[in-house]
């Protein structure tokens, strides 16, 4: 394992646009505070705006246009900030199955109209509501306002581009931003390295772009890059990189990050984070175009670092966090792993390939039994996977991701905290559930391996497509045989937004699992 150097602190450009706590409504007012030049107003109606200055111009434009506190709509606002109000109505805000999403989606609109009309320093309201559903309607208004202002690496790399704004007020008594820009620094980071193409986010960059993005953070970070070390530490991820050693740029790399709070620990949790930079499908090869896109299949690893990064910011007390990133090419070529293949993953299980698609499980099943063995000394541990794993979980359950937990993570109530944390923070899950017949489907039939890796047919036209491959990590990690809490998240639906193949990458789900740590800063 080589160790990072320290001094390295290559300048990344982060293109995070700060949120800064505005607490005085004075702020609104042209030439007050820190020099905002719009208000952007984010409210369920129109009534529900506190400020009188706001809410009297709203109410008399709405009289000349229909369209205001129905749609986002820019006026004309002499003597408030920038001469510029938008009123970017909530809609739907009464529909019982509507949730604090539909908050963060009118902050998009508003916050793209603010751009547009050429605001740099837009102050954002949001009134509070009484509902539970939208408790944290602020946070995730701000929020969004980040997910709908980055911009990809490449054109900013290209481009010499610098952040569309110079920072957003968040008008509020209650609400502390630390949080807010934490949780988007670790969502800028995980964007660029799950949405960068292939060979500038290379396992090697991707590697290198997290060495950098943690230097001086109070990590501890090392990177395993040795040929030798990746296939007798790491035989499953190596079957898949098999292909790719040859070629020097795309060798696989496994990055450890560990964050270790002051205190005394009283909760450890550990993630392995699926990093498969391009799959190419292997020698099962995406045909027909299904290989477009594949440069996103490291969104696992991406959201993982993404969370240690905003930990690396808040240094919470009395948690320890372990990660490991699996970062491989799944490349084609004479010396590509096989369908039909029988390799001794490293908790020493047989895993018989059943299909070189299939790859992503494997990578995690090496970084799961490393996991493992930390875990089982650790205090109050639970385990975590993340990747963007399987085309089941889209047909399933469409942009949302699955939770799939073992027996002990489900006696700890692992799924169903997780699922109502995400429900109030804008990131929701769906619970699948993990039955004996999972297990059976990855039992190889002949007994000459201990468990096969997949059917050979597409995940999103196989029976339970996305809860069998949770039975498979079990299994093959060595996790079966422990007490260990352990859930499988597959956020194959949610890691990109928009186009399926080019989208913007959303971090998922970094927000949902830095709230389910509950970290003491969160209560302020």
């Amino acid at each position: 394992m080589t160790p990072i150097n320290k001094q390295v602190n290559k300048a990344i450009n982060a293109f995070q646009v700060p949120i800064i706590d505005v607490s005085s409504d004075e702020a609104i007012f042209e030439g007050e505070g820190e020099g905002w030049d719009a208000v952007v107003v984010v409210a369920t109606s129109l009534a529900d705006i506190k400020q009188d200055e706001i809410s009297l111009l709203a109410a008399h434009a709405s009289q000349i246009d229909k369209r205001v506190g129905k749609s986002a709509t820019l006026l004309f606002a002499p003597g408030l900030a920038g001469g510029r109000l938008i009123i970017s109505p909530v809609v739907d805000s009464e529909n019982e199955y509507s949730d604090v999403r539909i908050f963060a989606k009118a902050a998009r609109k508003g916050i793209a109209i603010a751009k547009a009309a050429g605001a740099t320093k837009p102050l954002l309201v949001v009134p509070a509501v009484s509902d539970k559903r939208f408790a944290n309607a602020e946070q995730v208004a701000a929020l969004a306002c980040g997910q709908e202002l980055w911009q990809p690496l490449e054109a900013r790399e290209a481009n010499s581009l610098s952040p569309s704004l110079e920072a957003i007020g968040l008008l509020n008594t209650a609400i502390h931003s630390v949080l807010i820009n934490a949780a988007e620094a670790g969502r800028v980071l995980a964007r660029d390295l799950c949405g960068t193409e292939p060979e500038r986010m290379s396992a090697i960059g991707f590697a290198q772009y997290c060495v950098d993005a943690f230097a001086d953070s109070g990590l501890a970070v090392s990177v395993i890059d040795q040929v030798e070390l990746l296939t007798a530490q790491y035989p499953l991820l190596s079957a898949v990189g098999r292909s790719s050693f040859g070629v020097e740029r795309h060798q696989p790399r496994v990055v450890k990050l560990e964050y270790v709070g002051e205190g005394t620990i009283s909760k450890t949790l550990f993630f392995a984070g699926k990093g498969v930079i391009y799959d190419t499908g292997g020698s099962d090869i995406k045909v027909a175009g299904s290989m477009a896109g594949m440069s996103r299949d490291k969104g696992g690893a991406a959201a993982v670092a993404g969370l240690m990064k905003a930990l690396s910011i808040l240094k919470p007390k009395g948690i320890k966090v372990i990660a490991e990133l699996g970062l491989v090419r799944n490349s084609i070529g004479s010396d590509a792993f096989v369908t039909d293949e029988i390799i001794t993953s490293h908790a020493g299980v047989r895993v018989r390939i059943g299909n070189t698609d299939a790859e992503g499980r494997l990578v995690l099943a090496d970084l799961l039994s490393h996991l493992r063995i930390q875990a089982r000394t650790s205090v109050n541990p639970q385990l975590f996977s993340v990747a963007t794993l399987t085309g089941h979980v889209v047909r399933a359950y469409g942009g949302y991701p699955a939770l799939v937990e073992n027996n002990a993570a489900k006696r700890q109530g692992v799924a169903e905290s997780l699922a109502e944390v995400g429900e109030l923070w804008g990131e929701p899950f769906e619970v699948s559930r993990l039955r004996n017949e999972d297990f059976d489907k990855v039992a190889d039939k002949n007994g000459a391996a201990d468990v096969v890796s997949s059917n050979n047919g597409p995940s999103s036209i196989t029976a339970r497509g996305h809860q069998y491959p949770a039975a498979f990590l079990i299994k093959a990690s060595g996790l079966e045989d422990t007490a260990l809490a352990f859930t499988h998240i597959d956020i194959a639906g949610s890691a990109v937004e928009g186009d399926p193949l080019y989208g913007k990458p959303t971090a998922s789900p970094l927000v949902a699992l830095l709230h389910f740590l509950k970290l003491p800063s969160m209560s302020q």
